[in-house]
């Protein structure tokens, strides 16, 4: 067993150090932390800044502090749980009442007459001070007199806990290998680099987190780890993006006058300024052979697929083949129903790959795919399965990136442009979200792609009005719809689940088939209402969105199935039930379902949200239409920890850094990646060793750079 002085390493397992309990390493276990390493970048979630050893009547309320008084009462009030002790201490400058919840054992520890130093934050109650469950210390009297004067103001971790270890019992063992520990710390940031930057070294930072001795340090520590995390990832996308351009070719594409021409005659309808900007943005990058890697945001039914679809086109005109790759087969079908109608009588051939698809019909149009037979295949995940081959594979669009990653973007790279193709031969990859990204997570986590945004509505779109309705207020919301039917438009009610189950509150989920033998036998009764679910067969779904597009359904009650790419003009309210068990984005896509017609768009949030976030989620839907404004309100929300989805894309969460707060710390390390791989893309000179290593240990599995250079 090593000392805490001696033979420490990094790996040394917290089991392993002298007089750290069983049990505690058992919890810093369960909470990650098995050795000295993991332990020193457990860091506290906050600092609380603890005043100096005061007299009692120099307290301050609401302000951490400790003093010491001689008990001068004690008494338990209560019984059973509600039991609780209280304490009367006192010294020459004033008095202070303790009181500890659930701890009446203490009556047997603490009597009239000890001197306690006790430590808390002070509140006012009864008109004196009070310290509600204190930590104190009990004095011996022979210690009394021995006791230091003159103490300093303390800014003490406070470190994310568990059940079994508290937040002091951890900081006792930081302390136990703080010095040590931190002295094997490897800086991947060179002196004069730091220097540069007015940055502390990383001991130094892990140092002055887990023991500052100013505020001031916590702020440097906390800007340089911060700075760290922004770094290495903007180090990994530039590195990346590096390869790519370097290694990797793509067919050119240029859009020549005649086939702009015949690209235009293809288009349904004429395109808004915002998206021929977009369009002409994407022409750029196709007719050149550094593979594109560009991503198109844009808010609920502002065109994007159009643009896409034009993109796409482009590849076939050339002779090549183009893919779209959505995230559920009811989006892939949406996609492939409305790409067939929009080139309808046209030679293009268009066809649908899914999973679920019988075996025998998979394998016909992954031959035709072979064959070149297929101009444009729509499907999901199965798109980049190991059976599936291009001819002559050009164009990749992903539709709503968040929900997929980097990954599949690398799996359509190895697609090439051509089964007989070298491998360094690529498609170029358009990635297209529904969900506006603010700028600064675009940064962060698309810094690897060419961001076009599409900040323009087609004409003809309605605003839709948003409100929000306690549950008692249900019939009311249904006989409006009703009203409404009766002037002759559609209605979307939207549930949480297919079958019953239990809501946040304990009651019982509004669930679809609840609320369809409602609506049916009440305020619906006589109206044509049908129900909808990712359970269906594809066929039945498919017969129910026709029957509803065709205006023989007047209330289509569904799941989440309808939350992107149904376009029905005709249907101007959507209901919402539970609302506050949705997301922020996903409640922007399902309210984008209305208002896509002529006639003005209504949206009603039925729910009674019992969490701050629920309320803010809510309260934002009613303020603004706007997806740009919501997705920086949802990231508020949400924090940093999880960054528009981190973890479905399968980036590792910030643990310091908030791209928020940190926007101008962002951009420094943006620049600083970008200068660093200008000097050294694959980061294989000497003095890039550390900062290599520590890469590929947190971003080269998700980015894929682990064979780079």
């Amino acid at each position: 067993m090593p000392s805490a002085k001696t033979n420490l390493t990094l790996t040394t397992p917290i089991r392993a150090l002298p007089g750290v309990r069983e049990e505690h390493a058992l919890k810093l276990e369960q909470l990650g932390v098995p050795n000295v390493g993991r332990l020193l970048t457990h860091l506290p979630h906050r600092h609380e800044w603890i005043r100096a050893q005061s007299g009692l009547a120099d307290l301050e309320v609401g302000i951490i502090g400790s003093a010491i008084g001689e008990v001068s009462a004690t008494k338990v009030t209560g019984f059973g749980r509600k039991a609780r002790f209280q304490a009367v201490i006192t010294d020459e400058t004033g008095r202070l009442d303790l009181v500890f919840f659930n701890q009446a054992f203490l009556a047997k520890k603490i009597h009239p007459g000890m001197t306690l130093r006790v430590q808390g934050k002070p509140n006012v109650y009864g008109g004196g001070l009070q310290m509600s469950n204190p930590s104190f210390s009990i004095i011996p009297t022979e210690e009394l007199g021995g006791l230091p004067e003159d103490q300093d103001d303390e800014y003490r971790p406070v470190y994310p806990a568990t059940e079994g270890i508290t937040s002091e019992q951890i900081r006792a063992i930081v302390t136990r290998v703080l010095d040590t520990g931190c002295a094997l710390i490897e800086d991947h940031l060179p002196d004069a680099y730091r220097s540069e930057r007015a940055m502390p070294s990383l001991a130094d930072a892990y140092r002055m987190m887990h023991a500052p001795q100013s505020e001031d340090e916590v702020k440097a520590a906390r800007r340089r780890l911060a700075y760290d995390e922004l770094l290495l990832l903007q180090l990994g996308v530039h590195m990346k993006r590096a390869h790519l351009r370097q290694t990797l070719t793509a067919p050119a594409l240029e859009r020549t006058k005649e086939i702009n021409e015949r690209l235009a005659a293809r288009m349904p309808f004429v395109l808004t300024g915002a998206q021929q900007r977009v369009v002409g943005e994407i022409s750029r990058d196709l007719a050149l052979t550094v593979p594109m890697n560009r991503l198109v945001q844009g808010d609920v039914g502002s065109g994007k697929t159009v643009v896409a679809l034009d993109a796409m086109l482009l590849a076939i005109a050339h002779g090549h083949q183009a893919t779209l790759m959505a995230p559920t087969e009811i989006l892939a079908e949406q996609h492939y129903l409305s790409i067939q109608s929009m080139l309808e009588g046209g030679s293009v051939k268009v066809e649908l790959l899914t999973g679920s698809m019988a075996q025998a019909d998979r394998e016909s149009v992954r031959a035709r795919i072979a064959s070149g037979e297929i101009d444009l295949v729509v499907g999901t995940h199965a798109l980049v399965s190991q059976g599936v081959v291009f001819k002559s594979l050009a164009v990749a669009v992903i539709d709503e990136q968040h929900r997929f990653g980097v990954q599949q973007r690398a799996q359509f790279r190895v697609k090439g442009a051509g089964s007989e193709a070298e491998s360094h031969e690529t498609p170029h990859v358009l990635v297209m979200t529904a969900t506006p990204i603010p700028r600064t997570i675009g940064l962060t986590i698309f810094g690897d792609l060419d961001i076009s945004t599409i900040d323009g509505m087609p004409p003809g779109r309605s605003p839709v009005t948003t409100t929000l309705v306690p549950p008692d207020r249900r019939g009311a919301v249904y006989e409006r719809v009703r009203a409404r039917i009766e002037m002759g438009e559609q209605a979307f009610v939207v549930v949480p689940a297919i079958d019953t189950g239990a809501s946040n509150t304990g009651n019982a989920l509004r669930d679809l088939r609840t609320v369809v033998a409602d609506l049916e036998g009440g305020p619906l009764h006589g109206k044509r209402v049908a129900a909808m679910h990712g359970r269906l067969e594809r066929s039945t779904r498919e017969h129910i969105m026709g029957r509803f597009r065709a205006g023989l359904i007047d209330c289509l009650v569904a799941t989440t199935v309808i939350e992107v790419g149904v376009d029905v003009p005709n249907a101007t309210v959507m209901v919402i039930e539970e609302a506050d068990r949705f997301g922020l984005a996903q409640l922007h896509q399902l309210r984008g379902r209305v208002g896509r017609g002529e006639k003005p768009g209504y949206c009603v949030l039925i729910g009674e949200p019992t969490t701050d976030d629920g309320i803010q989620r809510l309260r934002a839907m009613t303020e603004t239409t706007s997806g740009f404004v919501l997705s920086e309100r949802d990231l508020e929300i949400r924090g940093p920890g999880d960054v528009f989805g981190t973890r479905q894309s399968g980036m590792a969460p910030f643990l310091v850094a908030d791209p928020l707060k940190d926007l101008e710390l962002l951009q420094m390390a943006r620049r600083d990646a970008a200068a660093w791989i200008a000097e050294s893309p694959n980061l294989d000179r000497p003095e890039d060793t550390a900062a290599r290593r520590r890469l590929l240990k947190s971003h080269g599995k998700w980015l894929g750079i682990g064979d780079v250079g």
